[in-house]
């Protein structure tokens, strides 16, 4: 088995509110990302595919088309929009960068071609912080 990641990146808005819960629980948990006015992002998408290599190209899957599947389902839905707001696919959940990716996830494993799988998924919302996500 052969993985292969392909990276791209997207710069979003959002902010992290519990609409349950007053203004002044949502900023104690949440802090500065509650500010009513959001807070944006630049993050960086690494997509990991998994599969054997094809014998005619050697490659597992052409990552420029992997690219454009990225782009059509997520990226184009995803950049210089406000996650809270713009995002169908974020839509009735908290805007945290867990719960982007597992939706991130379902927007891409069921555009891929049945010779390959859907491995990982690590987003980063900033250098130090990202989160990886393996389907389960």
């Amino acid at each position: 088995m052969v993985y292969i990641t392909r990276i791209e990146h997207f710069n979003a808005a959002h902010k992290l509110y519990n609409p349950k819960w007053s203004r002044e629980k949502n900023e104690e948990v949440f802090g500065k990302c509650a500010n009513e006015n959001w807070h944006g992002h630049n993050f960086e998408l690494h997509v990991t595919i998994k599969g054997h290599p094809d014998t005619d190209t050697g490659f597992v899957y052409d990552v420029k088309k992997l690219s454009v599947i990225i782009q059509q389902h997520v990226i184009e839905k995803l950049d210089h929009k406000n996650l809270n707001v713009d995002v169908d696919f974020m839509a009735g959940q908290l805007c945290s960068i867990e719960n982007l990716v597992i939706s991130i996830w379902q927007q891409l494993s069921p555009q891929l071609p049945a010779s390959i799988e859907l491995h990982a998924l690590k987003l980063y919302e900033t250098p130090r912080i990202y989160v990886e996500y393996y389907g389960n």
